[in-house]
């Protein structure tokens, strides 16, 4: 089933002088490579957008976006299954998404989600941005964090389908640094990431909706 109408639902990182001396510090490669592009946020708040699939009502779209119905709880093994991808299988395969979403069983309550990344790290890796530099991202995700280096990625977005099996989805390659979300798994004590909110490439940023892989 093809999407009949488009919603949008941004979350804001605001790029203020000190944020901005911090990244400085962290990513200082990026200074280098983007000072206009870098001028360009600190002007303007980087908007993470998503476009949605508007056949649900808004009491359903509400229920599955924003986790007011019941959902599983982000664990280390569920973001370790969700997020983190094979390092054989090449990123540029334009069936990736459709084929990696059904394969890793990657469904809120058996909706299609609406948008997903695969990381190319260790999940030991991804954990270690948990203790990097913190930002707010905005009212509807709060503290995020910020990648030192640059991951490997593919970017999935929903073109068709409502729930599995039926989703369908666009596979783009990117290259960046990612945010995520982390919180306290108290039964292992430890920190673990949560959520991947978006990324920042060389070409712009990439939009992304908070959700619990």
């Amino acid at each position: 089933m093809g999407l009949h109408r488009n919603r949008r639902h941004s979350l804001t990182v605001d790029m203020t002088p000190s944020l901005l001396y911090s990244l400085q510090g962290n990513m200082g490669t990026l200074i280098n490579m983007l000072p206009l592009f870098l001028l360009f946020l600190l002007l303007k708040p980087l908007q993470f957008e998503l476009i949605t699939d508007g056949s649900l009502t808004d009491e359903e779209f509400e229920e599955h976006l924003d986790g007011t119905g019941p959902s599983r709880e982000a664990t280390k093994e569920l973001f370790k299954a969700h997020v983190i991808i094979d390092p054989e299988r090449p990123l540029h395969d334009p069936t990736y998404c459709s084929n990696e979403m059904k394969r890793k069983n990657v469904h809120r309550q058996f909706y299609c989600v609406k948008e997903h990344f695969f990381l190319q790290a260790s999940y030991e890796d991804i954990q270690k941005i948990c203790h990097n530099t913190f930002m707010s991202c905005g009212e509807e995700v709060g503290i995020c964090f910020t990648s030192e280096k640059k991951i490997e990625a593919v970017h999935c977005v929903l073109t068709s389908g409502i729930r599995m099996p039926n989703c369908e989805y666009t596979s783009s390659y990117e290259k960046g640094w990612v945010f995520i979300t982390c919180r306290w798994q108290n039964d292992i004590r430890e920190i673990i990431p949560e959520s991947v909110v978006g990324m920042l490439t060389s070409t712009g940023k990439v939009p992304s909706s908070p959700h619990h892989s």
